[in-house]
């Protein structure tokens, strides 16, 4: 009979590269690796800025965390920093296979849950059923609302977003292969494309998942081409995230509206798309499809998993009649792991295959 192993050290590793210890979760099923430990400083007086020296200065740590032999192309992370805004229990920078995002919902919902379960927020009273927590997202503060029990995680978690707001209606873009079609962009966060995949001889609910990435993808950089997206407020903030495909299904209905999001360098989301569903209620609301606190489900077409929205109450972003979404889903824990470096390993930053 084999004897039980023991608690494994840590393998033999570079010993100037210290172990990234991290917790994976999911939310709908799309990942999300928090870095618990092993981060070098991310300097910087703002979020912003610590989002840029991340970018110019740490760059190898995204590919380690996210890429192969660690991670795969779809991965998505978080690392948590200092917030400079005093409201804030904990700042983040959300890294995907591209570079550095400004919102991400998905990780919200999950970093409201690691947030109270890793004490990074003050106890909840006694009998609380609902924690507060206050992230600092690169597009803003954004408050997340975790139902507990005996001052642990349980159950969904809901947000309340930045301002979201329709930046442009039927926009004529001219896709390649496609023609000329009307295309929405609006911002919950970050900047969607929205586009009907009908309009593209596609079905987002039975479409393979390759023929909608490369649907998408044309879209994605025909905006890109066509059309100069600026946030009001910020220029960190003006740029294309990527393109969401619909069901068409924007009039209100109780039944879930289907979506698929392909965002970064052909990134997959598995979920509805947090920060898309904040925008796509942006933009249903701006339509005069869906009135003040009328929640709608949206369903992603690549797991089937389903987070539902409302707008809440309207506001302003710049000169644009904004709206504050409310956006709810479940997380949960996958597992931990710690990764090391060897000096001598020609890929220890990762690869992706195409």
């Amino acid at each position: 009979m084999a004897r039980p192993l023991a608690v494994p050290r840590l393998p033999p590793h570079g010993p100037g590269t210290p172990a990234l210890s991290v917790v994976d979760m999911h939310t709908g099923g799309e990942p999300l690796r928090v870095v618990l430990a092993g981060c070098p400083e991310v300097a910087g007086p703002t979020l912003l800025a610590k989002r840029r020296y991340m970018r110019q200065h740490l760059d190898h740590l995204r590919r380690r965390l996210l890429f192969e032999p660690r991670g795969h192309r779809d991965m998505y992370g978080a690392v948590l920093v200092p917030s400079e805004l005093p409201d804030a229990h904990l700042g983040v920078l959300f890294l995907h296979n591209e570079g550095y995002s400004s919102m991400c919902g998905h990780a919200v919902l999950a970093l409201g849950r690691f947030a109270l379960d890793f004490g990074l927020v003050p106890a909840p009273p006694a009998g609380a059923r609902e924690a507060r927590v206050n992230i600092h997202c690169p597009c803003g503060l954004v408050a997340a609302f975790v139902e507990c029990e005996d001052g642990r995680s349980r159950g969904p978690v809901r947000f309340h977003s930045v301002p979201a707001f329709a930046l442009a209606t039927d926009l004529l873009v001219d896709v390649p292969g496609h023609g000329k079609m009307a295309v929405d962009i609006a911002y919950g966060g970050a900047f969607y494309a929205f586009v009907s995949a009908e309009k593209l001889g596609l079905d987002v609910c039975s479409a393979k998942t390759r023929d909608l990435v490369d649907a998408a993808s044309t879209v994605t950089e025909a905006v890109k081409a066509q059309f100069k997206i600026n946030h009001p407020e910020s220029e960190d903030l003006s740029f294309l995230y990527g393109t969401i495909l619909t069901d068409g299904k924007d009039t209100y209905s109780e039944e879930p509206t289907t979506n698929i999001c392909v965002f970064a360098d052909e990134q997959v989301d598995r979920s509805p798309t947090g920060s898309g569903v904040t925008a796509r209620i942006a933009l249903q609301y701006h339509k005069g499809l869906l009135e003040l606190n009328q929640t709608r489900a949206f369903k992603s077409s690549a797991t089937g998993s389903v987070f539902t929205g409302k707008a809440v109450r309207e506001a302003k972003c710049g000169d644009f009649k904004a709206v504050i979404v409310e956006v709810s889903g479940q997380a949960h824990y996958t597992g931990t792991a710690s990764f090391i470096v060897e000096d001598d390993d020609p890929l220890r930053d990762g690869f992706l295959l195409k």
